[in-house]
C-alpha cells in the first residue's frame, strides 16, 4: 500500500506551494487492490471531489480533487511524488524495438518488390525469345509482340520499380510519425529522438532539468 501525505510542509511526500493548501492538506493512499482514497487530514479549506468537500472517499482516474477551492491535484502527479517513471519507461523498450523491426521489413519488402519488378519485364522478355525459338521466325506475329516487348518490357519494368521506391518515404514517415508520439519520457513527454533505449537506460533520468524522472531504480 503506498500513502502521500499532500499538504505545503516540506515532510509531506507531496508538497503544494498554494497559499489555500494547509500545512499538512491530505492524504492518498493507494492500496494492494488499487483503489485509490483520498482523505482529508484536518484542512483549513477542505478537500473536495467533483465538487463535493469530503472527509474520506474512494475516487477513480477521472474524478476532479480540489484541495481548498484553487488547487486541482493531479492524482498521478501525486502518487509519482518520489518521481519514479522506472516501469513506464521499462515500457518503451517495445516501442523502440517494434519501430526499428517495422523499419526494417519496409526497407527490405519495399527493395525486393521494386528488383523485382525491374526484373520481371526481363524474364518476359526471356521466355517470348525461347518461345520464337522453338516455333520459328515464320510465326510473324509471335516475332512482333517479341520486339514489341524487347522495347516496352524493360520501361515498363523501369517505370514500375520507382513507383514502387517511392513508396518507401512515405511508409517511413508515417511509422516515424507515430514513433514520434509514443517514444517520449513518460513525464515531460519530451521525444527521445531515434537514441537506442538501452543507451536512454544507462543515463537512469530524463535530461530536462525540469523533469528529472527516474527512468531506471538506482
Amino acid at each position: 500500500m503506498t500513502v502521500v501525505r499532500i499538504g505545503k510542509a516540506k515532510d509531506n511526500e507531496f508538497v503544494v506551494d498554494d497559499p489555500y493548501v494547509s500545512r499538512y492538506h491530505a492524504k492518498l493512499t493507494h492500496n494492494d487492490h488499487g483503489e485509490l482514497y483520498i482523505e482529508d487530514v484536518g484542512s483549513a479549506n477542505g478537500t473536495f471531489v467533483n465538487g463535493d468537500r469530503v472527509i474520506r472517499k474512494k475516487i477513480s482516474s477521472t474524478d476532479v480533487v480540489m484541495l481548498g477551492e484553487h488547487y486541482e491535484l493531479t492524482v498521478r502527479d501525486a502518487l509519482k511524488y518520489d518521481n519514479d517513471y522506472s516501469e513506464e519507461f521499462a515500457a518503451l523498450k517495445q516501442v523502440y524495438d517494434n519501430y526499428i523491426r517495422e523499419k526494417i521489413r519496409i526497407q527490405s519488402s519495399n527493395q525486393f518488390k521494386t528488383r523485382l519488378f525491374q526484373s520481371l519485364p526481363f524474364a518476359v522478355i526471356g521466355i517470348v525469345g525461347l518461345l520464337v525459338g522453338l516455333v520459328g521466325k515464320s510465326n510473324q506475329t509471335l516475332v512482333i509482340v517479341s520486339l514489341v516487348l524487347a522495347v516496352c518490357a524493360p520501361t515498363a519494368g523501369i517505370y514500375m520499380g520507382a513507383r514502387q521506391s517511392a513508396k518507401i518515404p512515405e511508409l517511413l514517415q508515417n511509422i516515424a510519425n507515430r514513433f514520434k508520439i509514443d517514444y517520449v519520457c513518460p513525464k515531460c513527454g519530451a521525444f527521445l529522438g531515434e537514441i537506442p533505449w538501452e543507451s536512454l537506460a544507462n543515463k537512469k533520468q530524463c535530461p530536462i532539468g525540469t523533469c528529472r524522472a527516474k527512468w531506471v531504480k538506482k
